[in-house]
């Protein structure tokens, strides 16, 4: 767990941290199985890379790693033994705070041994700034981030919406304690209720788990752009008003953690460049407003009226909104001030993605990028400061994921999709 394997980490594809994370810690912490319950991780919030402890078919769920994050603080490990896939197993758990709702990552151990003060703190130093990254990347609302959340967050409804095997299952256990005639009246229902409970249980928090990871309430969003605000407006002497969301602004309402983020990084990027672009700037309003297609921002200031659209493009905030499907409209009164407004569409966009490198990462693109240009894993690993083993790694999954059987293959790709234009 050296700094260079941090590094590698951190610079990877979001679809590819376990699989670093898990050969980072390998030798130092011997593991066989690692999950993660990262709210700020919208791409991925739960997900297990390795082999899973239990029987044949089992794996590691939400409410394995749910069970575990009351025994411990804020920010820490925690070591002992767990249930996880249906059986009790040594685990190491790392908790930490660098994002507002905390990250858990837990590591079934291959060895019933305590892990070493050292290898936990190193372990929870890398975990800390994967998570960190994370949620820089995720208030920043960086538009390829933005993309793959949005696809995300429709696989993961898809896959909440599709629990019909947990019913069937549950319905199974039912219907086979009904059924038995060895037991009596009274056993059969006690047992049918605990199997009834159980399943409902089981749905209710993967149902709530899911809210809490992918949705935000309007309130709740907006008085954590108001605090940001204040933290910049407040030494500046710049007076800020709030339009806060009443009942009909849909203060109520859940959005789209994605939608909200967008909105709250759009706004301090329009509040940023209103100050920085203009002079005598006294007073900001901000409002949200949210109806049934949009979340609607507004930014007012009493500058001198001189606000451009190129001023904000220069901070991104159109290609911000892109991935979304944003709008951006600037009004701009010489003498009475500039208004600005933000609309945030809170369904997806209709954007058909034919382009085949779109299931690779970024980092993944700049390696095959290398490879369009023909050069060897030594010439590649040199050139993106990364070690041969990475390159290799990113290698295997560009082939994997493009359905070839060659790098020349993947090169021609590159080619043809205009990979090299961004790498040349």
């Amino acid at each position: 767990m050296d700094l260079m394997s941090a590094v590698e980490v951190i610079r990877a594809p979001l679809s590819e941290t376990q699989a670093l994370l898990s050969a980072s810690f390998a030798e130092a912490i011997p593991h066989r199985t690692l999950s993660q319950l990262a709210a700020n991780c919208p791409f991925a919030p739960f997900k297990t890379h390795g082999v899973s402890p239990g029987a044949p078919g089992s794996s590691v769920t939400t409410a394995d790693l749910a069970a575990i994050r009351p025994l411990m603080p804020a920010r820490g490990t925690w070591q002992g033994r767990a249930t996880m896939a249906g059986v009790e197993v040594p685990v190491l758990a790392l908790a930490s705070d660098a994002a507002e709702q905390g990250a858990l990552l837990v590591l079934v151990l291959t060895e019933d041994t305590p892990v070493p003060e050292e290898h936990q703190v190193a372990a929870l130093a890398l975990w800390d700034m994967v998570t960190a990254h994370r949620e820089g990347l995720r208030n920043e609302a960086v538009p390829e981030w933005l993309a793959l959340s949005r696809a995300a967050a429709a696989a993961r409804a898809l896959a909440i919406s599709d629990l019909g095997d947990a019913h069937g299952a549950a319905l199974t256990a039912l219907l086979g304690v009904l059924r038995d005639r060895s037991l009596d009246d009274g056993d059969a229902r006690t047992r049918a209720v605990d199997l009834a409970v159980t399943a409902l249980d089981a749905l209710r928090s993967r149902a709530e788990l899911d809210h809490a990871m992918a949705e935000e309430r309007v309130g709740e969003a907006f008085d954590r752009l108001a605090k940001s605000l204040s933290r910049v407006l407040r030494p500046r002497g710049v007076q800020l008003e709030l339009g806060t969301p009443g009942a009909e602004e849909g203060v109520d309402r859940v959005l789209p953690a994605d939608v909200a983020a967008t909105a709250r990084a759009v706004v301090r990027a329009v509040v940023h460049t209103m100050l920085d672009d203009q002079r005598q700037v006294r007073r900001i309003h901000v409002g949200w407003k949210i109806d049934a297609a949009e979340l609607r921002a507004t930014v007012r200031d009493d500058g001198p009226g001189a606000l451009s659209r190129g001023a904000l493009d220069a901070r991104r905030v159109g290609e911000r909104l892109g991935p979304l499907g944003g709008r951006l409209e600037v009004d701009s009164v010489p003498g009475w001030g500039t208004a600005v407004t933000v609309g945030v569409p809170l369904g997806p966009p209709d954007t058909p993605r034919e382009d085949p490198l779109t299931v690779l990462g970024a980092r993944e693109l700049e390696v095959l990028g290398q490879l369009a240009l023909g050069r060897r894993n030594r010439d590649i690993a040199r050139e993106l400061h990364i070690s041969e083993s990475t390159v290799k790694f990113h290698v295997a999954n560009i082939l994997d994921k493009l359905g070839v059987g060659s790098r020349g293959e993947a090169a021609a790709l590159a080619h043809e999709w205009g990979a090299t234009a961004l790498r040349t």
